[in-house]
C-alpha cells in the first residue's frame, strides 16, 4: 500500500500529514497487523514512530511476575512511541497489542523528531492526543477503586460491542476470563461471581462459556450506564 492509497482509505489522516516535509513522503513503511499482535514491546529500544490509522489497540503494562495491567484502550487515529520520544527516553515503558486489525504508518524516530521540529501543526496534534489520554486517565482513575465489579464489567462489555462491526449488534464476547481480568482489574473469582449474577438476572447470556449480549441487553446496559453518576 502506498501513502496515497492510505490517504484515500483514511481521509482524516490528511490533517496529520498536511505539512509533512516532502522528504518524508518516500521514507515511510505501512504495515497491517491482525488482532492479538504485539506491535510495541515494553523495555525495547525505540527506533521508530507510528501512526495507528485504522483499528483498535490496547496499552498494557507487563510485570516480571507475569501479571498484566491494561492502562487504556485506544482507537484511531493514535500514535506509537510518541510518549517515549517526547520524554526523551531510549526505551519504551508499555506494550501495545492490537485488538482488531490495525494499519500503522511508520517513520524512523530520527525522522519523527525532525518532523515535529519543522511542523508545529503536527506537533500540536500529537501533543493534544497525549494530553487527552492524560486527561482521560486522570478523570477515570478512581473508577476501578470505587465502582462495583458489575459496573466495571458493563462498561467493558458495551465498549467491546461498540468496537465490533457493525457496532452495537448482538455479539459473543471472544475474550477469556483472564483477558477480561487484565483489562478491567476484576479478580477472576469476583469476575466469575459477577458474570453468574448478571446471567441470572438476564443482563447477559452465556454461549459455550463466553459472554453474549443481545441488542436488547446491550441497549439496557447503555441506558443503565448513562443514568449512573460519573
Amino acid at each position: 500500500m502506498t501513502l496515497e492509497e492510505l490517504l484515500r482509505e483514511v481521509p482524516k489522516l490528511e490533517d496529520y500529514l498536511r505539512y509533512m516535509p516532502e522528504e518524508l513522503k518516500t521514507r515511510y513503511t505501512i504495515r497491517k497487523y491482525p488482532p492479538g499482535t504485539i506491535i510495541h514491546q515494553k523495555d525495547e529500544v525505540l527506533t521508530y514512530f507510528g501512526i495507528v490509522c485504522e483499528g483498535y489497540h490496547r496499552v498494557i503494562n507487563e510485570f516480571e511476575n507475569g501479571n498484566i495491567f491494561m492502562i487504556e484502550r485506544n482507537d484511531p487515529i493514535d500514535f506509537v512511541g510518541e510518549v517515549t520520544i517526547l520524554a526523551g527516553k531510549e526505551k519504551t515503558s508499555v506494550t501495545i497489542e492490537t485488538l482488531t486489525e490495525c494499519t500503522v504508518l511508520y517513520f524512523s524516530r530520527k525522522d519523527f523528531e525532525w518532523w515535529i521540529s519543522m511542523d508545529i501543526h503536527f506537533l500540536r496534534l500529537v501533543s493534544q492526543k497525549v494530553a487527552y489520554k492524560l486527561y482521560r486517565s486522570s478523570y477515570n482513575r478512581g473508577r476501578r477503586l470505587f465502582y462495583p465489579p458489575q459496573h466495571l464489567l458493563m462498561v467493558y462489555l458495551t465498549q467491546y460491542i461498540e468496537e465490533q462491526k457493525p457496532a452495537g449488534e448482538p455479539k459473543i464476547v471472544s475474550r477469556t476470563r483472564q483477558e477480561i481480568y487484565e483489562e478491567t482489574g476484576i479478580s477472576i473469582k469476583t469476575l466469575n461471581r459477577t458474570i453468574q449474577k448478571m446471567k441470572t438476572d438476564g443482563s447477559i447470556g452465556i454461549c459455550k462459556g463466553k459472554i453474549s449480549l443481545s441488542r436488547e441487553q446491550y441497549e439496557r446496559m447503555k441506558e443503565f450506564l448513562s443514568n449512573s453518576p460519573a
